[in-house]
């Protein structure tokens, strides 16, 4: 996510645009079909390297991040991305429905920018518009090029456009349904739900965080999940099964599951694909009841977490202090700031250097 200092702004005669821009797609709105080399050139405040990490990142490792930066010798930019240098592939369905097309962001374990197999038809029924992003496979980094680059393609979509923002998603194949997976549980406000192919993770500790409350309470109660995965692919049927386990301890219960037959570890098919789309749209309200028992159930762990804290705190036992601290920031995330990041002020300041 760091970026070096700022360069100084060249002469004219060094800005002249590169004949490889010129020669990339630039679609004009209304475009339709399928458009490859696609540039986009709008930024949006959610993708900026501080809210990446507000939203992403472990309260903790969100305050720390411009120090530890800092210390590296290098700034952090306002965003990770320069988008003049990426490529993205789109498909827009020829006509839009009434109120508005759908938009799948795609995030995909191999580099190139591709539409998957026989996913055009799918999308033409549905009228949902995709997007993926090129260089944004298993090998790119997660926080400075995954996530944001899907962010970007869809904030940039939606502006260009009819899009109904109650069918804006995000989804993945293996470790791309991994990265959609932490971009719906961190960005409820942008993605109504999510497409996990073949690959998922137990939400709730360092590697996926909570995020901050007002976010995480919005997941909870409107974020819909759909997991896909080929019925002889075990590991990952195995890992959705975990997945779905930690969602409804952590009181998400928007959750679909089915597998397709006959196939292993291979992205979904148009059929599978348009079953997934179908169970998105297909909302069923959260019980009021249910979900207030369980957010009730975590909010009594929480609170006896904090008084552990606060009791090693008094007692002065600093090695214990500050390892249940971490653990306290990785398990609760954002639903534990900022009461955690006031106990971590308190430690380091009543702590002798």
């Amino acid at each position: 996510m760091a970026s070096p200092a700022a360069r100084p702004t060249a002469p004219v005669s060094a800005r002249l645009v590169p004949l490889a821009l010129l020669l990339a797609a630039h679609p004009a709105r209304g475009e339709t079909g399928l458009l490859r080399d696609v540039v986009f050139a709008d930024y949006t405040p959610l993708s900026s390297n501080l809210e990446l990490a507000r939203r992403l990142l472990t309260p903790l490792a969100a305050a720390t991040l411009p120090e530890r930066v800092a210390g590296s010798g290098k700034r952090l930019a306002e965003q990770p991305i320069e988008l003049s240098e990426e490529r993205f592939i789109v498909y827009v369905p020829a006509a839009p429905p009434r109120q508005g097309y759908g938009l799948l962001a795609f995030v995909p374990p191999w580099p190139e920018a591709s539409l998957p197999p026989r996913w055009a038809a799918t999308l033409d029924r549905q009228g949902v518009i995709f997007v993926s992003a090129a260089r944004s496979g298993n090998d790119a980094s997660v926080l400075a090029r995954r996530e944001p680059l899907a962010l970007l393609a869809a904030h940039n979509l939606m502006q260009r456009y009819p899009v109904d923002p109650e069918r804006v998603y995000v989804g993945g194949f293996s470790g791309g349904a991994r990265v959609a997976m932490r971009l719906a549980l961190g960005y409820p406000d942008l993605f109504r739900g999510a497409i996990l192919n073949a690959g998922s993770d137990p939400i709730g500790g360092a590697g996926i965080p909570l995020p901050p409350r007002d976010l995480f309470m919005r997941f909870q109660s409107s974020t819909r999940i759909v997991y896909v995965t080929g019925e002889r692919d075990d590991p990952h049927v195995s890992d959705d099964s975990v997945s779905m386990q930690s969602m409804r301890h952590w009181c998400v219960f928007g959750l679909e599951s089915f597998t397709t037959p006959f196939v292993g570890h291979t992205v979904a098919d148009g059929a599978a694909l348009s079953r997934a789309l179908e169970a998105l749209r297909a909302r069923t309200p959260t019980d009021p009841d249910k979900l207030a028992r369980c957010r009730s159930t975590i909010e009594s762990e929480l609170a006896k977490s904090f008084q552990r804290v606060e009791a090693l705190i008094a007692g002065g036992r600093g090695a214990e202090t500050e390892k249940l601290l971490h653990q306290l920031d990785a398990r609760f995330g954002g639903l534990a700031a900022p009461r955690s990041l006031e106990l971590a002020r308190k430690y380091f300041t009543s702590s002798p250097p």
